[in-house]
């Protein structure tokens, strides 16, 4: 959910969203055009008709295990598969959402991202789709860990937020941000001078990238496609490590469809449905 007060909403952003300008624009926290998995998978398919082929997905954040589990098992069923899915960190979030929902809902990044990616590939639909992770990756080795992780790429808004000028005023919600980015004040986004804060943006995007390829290379890698759990390590104590692999489960390939002896997941995947969101 979210909220864009009337202020900001011009006619140019009440034309584009088909809402009053001047009044408060109140995105709730479900979606008007589905209520279970089939049917969100249905709507998914739909846009992809009206927008003549184009990819077409959706973006969450982890919460209930049986939730996404169950878009998975109606995947299966109606055979509809969304060209992406993008997984959101709860640690992500933004200025226009309650305070509740940006600071307590949902799984961090790399709990959602893995069990996102263990449910694909043990319902054996991982290679139909693409997968994203975002939330807070401002840097190559936050780049490399999610795609070690099963990310086909990344995306990131608070970087580039703060390499075109943000300085964290908080004034988001108030048309009043005195760096001129966040704002529909002509007076006010004089502040960002786009020949200065493009070469900026431009910049933090190429040694960003060239960072990345950078640690690929350390891997012994040739392209970021080949980082895997194994090369990721997380300290346990002063004196031990596992890497990414040891340290959690993951699934093989239709596991889950041919009976999984992990009992956590076993568990979850029999109380999924396709026909509900439970």
């Amino acid at each position: 959910g979210g909220v864009l007060p009337g202020p900001k909403v011009s006619e140019e952003i009440a034309e584009a969203r088909g809402v009053p300008a001047g009044v408060d624009c109140i995105s709730p926290a479900y979606h008007t055009a589905f209520s279970t998995p089939k049917e969100l998978l249905e709507f998914t398919a739909k846009l992809r008709d009206l927008s003549g082929g184009k990819p077409a997905g959706f973006k969450l954040c982890i919460g209930k295990p049986t939730e996404f589990m169950g878009i998975c098992k109606a995947m299966i069923e109606t055979n509809i598969y969304p060209d992406f899915i993008v997984i959101d960190g709860g640690e992500g979030g933004t200025g226009a959402g309650p305070i509740e929902f940006v600071d307590h809902m949902g799984s961090p990044l790399v709990d959602g991202l893995i069990f996102a990616q263990n449910v694909l590939v043990g319902s054996g639909v991982r290679d139909k789709m693409k997968v994203a992770a975002s939330a807070k990756i401002t840097s190559a080795f936050e780049m490399a860990r999610v795609m070690a992780l099963g990310a086909d790429w990344c995306n990131a808004a608070r970087a580039f937020m703060f390499s075109v000028g943000c300085i964290q005023a908080m004034r988001c919600q108030t048309n009043t941000c005195p760096a001129g980015v966040a704002t529909q004040d002509k007076r006010r986004q004089r502040g960002l001078v786009v020949t200065d804060k493009s070469e900026r943006v431009f910049n933090y995007h190429r040694n960003t990238l060239d960072d990345l390829a950078q640690v690929v290379a350390a891997c012994g890698i040739y392209h970021p496609n080949e980082l895997t759990p194994s090369l990721l390590c997380h300290r346990t104590s002063a004196l031990h490590h596992k890497t990414y692999k040891h340290l959690f489960d993951w699934l093989s390939p239709n596991e889950l469809l041919e009976g999984t002896k992990d009992e956590w997941y076993a568990r979850q995947w029999k109380s999924a449905r396709s026909e509900v969101f439970c």
